[in-house]
């Protein structure tokens, strides 16, 4: 069969067509992340509620709430992998006590609910919350309970993503409109923009749903990445390869952890995080915040404390650092030192791979990693 050449549509014709089947798909995409983001706050304020009807039920003791909280913890896990954390299922429980209102209204008008199914099929309505969990998150954080539904209308009707209404909160947005004599206008920055595929992104969306979020920032950070990823599983049979882009959760932040890998001989967690620029002492705070988490919940009986190793790339240099936490043990300290590779090593290999890519990137873009992985 004869080949028809490829001939690139050019006329005004096509531009339109392509113009509106992208604006469509956005459109999609934002009302799908809407639509998950409506299930979601609406489940876990029915969470809530059963909690505290729970609690009321059983043992006035203040220790009950917290056996609680952990017992469903470990069991909503088990069950459903992340994002049932005891941290977690203690927000859902906050969530409704916050908006115990909705309660009181939910088989109103006004509150559009949803339904549930009980056990024994009989539906039972829940409200609609016209934010995201990821919004109402932030705003739990804010104690006032004047100031915080002040933040909840001001992001509903200016339509603030969750960075906006994170920086109005963190400058005092409330206080400043409370003492102006005239009313203040939230300005919007560039990088409070969300694109649909950010919606769809959304950590606690992807965690209520069950799915893998694995991506980088930049095509060279992923490329980096992905090398230092074979750079070690080449050095030896010890370096086994755990995960990529590995998300933790430390209050109501979210980390990522570059590359985890445990090394055999030593019986630890490696946590590796890659940073385009210079080393600073924050990056130094940051990893063994990164290591306290690993200690306290990713660390098996019998292994020993995890280590992190920090990569700063920069464009004529590198730098590599390994972070020994609270690692008290001298003899523990010096087997690392022998069987982990060099700092130099590293960081010479990091120099050489982000050169070599400059001079492949000005004929082609990086090659981006393998998302089959986890």
């Amino acid at each position: 069969m004869k080949k028809i050449a490829k001939m690139p549509l050019v006329d005004t014709a096509y531009g339109a067509l392509l113009s509106q089947i992208v604006s469509l798909l956005d459109a999609a995409r934002r009302t799908s992340g809407k639509a998950v983001n409506h299930i979601i706050t609406s489940t876990y304020w029915e969470i809530g509620r059963r909690i505290v009807e729970h609690e009321q039920k059983g043992s006035p003791r203040a220790e009950y709430g917290e056996q609680l909280m952990g017992q469903l913890a470990r069991d909503l896990t088990e069950r459903f992998g992340r994002g049932f954390s005891q941290s977690n299922v203690f927000q859902m429980r906050q969530f409704f006590l916050t908006h115990r209102s909705k309660f009181q209204t939910v088989s109103g008008i006004s509150e559009a609910p949803g339904k549930f199914q009980t056990a024994s099929g009989k539906s039972i309505p829940v409200p609609l919350f016209p934010l995201s969990w990821s919004h109402y998150v932030r705003l739990l954080s804010v104690k006032d309970e004047t100031a915080r539904k002040f933040y909840e209308d001001e992001a509903l009707r200016g339509g603030w993503s969750v960075r906006q209404l994170d920086r109005q909160v963190a400058t005092l947005f409330y206080e400043r409109a409370k003492r102006s004599k005239r009313k203040l206008i939230a300005t919007e920055q560039p990088e409070d923009a969300v694109s649909a595929q950010e919606e769809i992104r959304d950590p606690f969306v992807l965690e209520f749903l069950g799915l893998k979020d694995e991506y980088s920032e930049s095509d060279l950070e992923e490329a980096l990445i992905l090398h230092l990823e074979h750079f070690l599983l080449e050095l030896g049979s010890d370096f086994a390869f755990v995960a990529r882009q590995k998300r933790l959760r430390v209050g109501d932040e979210w980390y990522r952890i570059d590359l985890l890998f445990f090394h055999r001989r030593l019986r630890t967690l490696i946590l590796i995080d890659l940073k385009l620029g210079r080393f600073t002492h924050a990056d130094a705070g940051q990893m063994n915040l990164y290591l306290n988490y690993a200690r306290e919940h990713w660390t098996y009986a019998g292994e020993n404390q995890p280590i992190g190793l920090i990569l700063c790339s920069e464009r004529n240099e590198a730098i590599a650092h390994y972070a020994l936490g609270n690692l008290s043990n001298t003899v523990l300290a010096r087997e690392y030192n022998v069987e982990l590779p060099t700092e130099e090593r590293l960081a010479d290999e990091l120099t050489a791979t982000r050169r070599a890519l400059a001079m492949r990137g000005a004929q082609s873009k990086p090659r981006r990693p393998s998302r089959g992985r986890n």
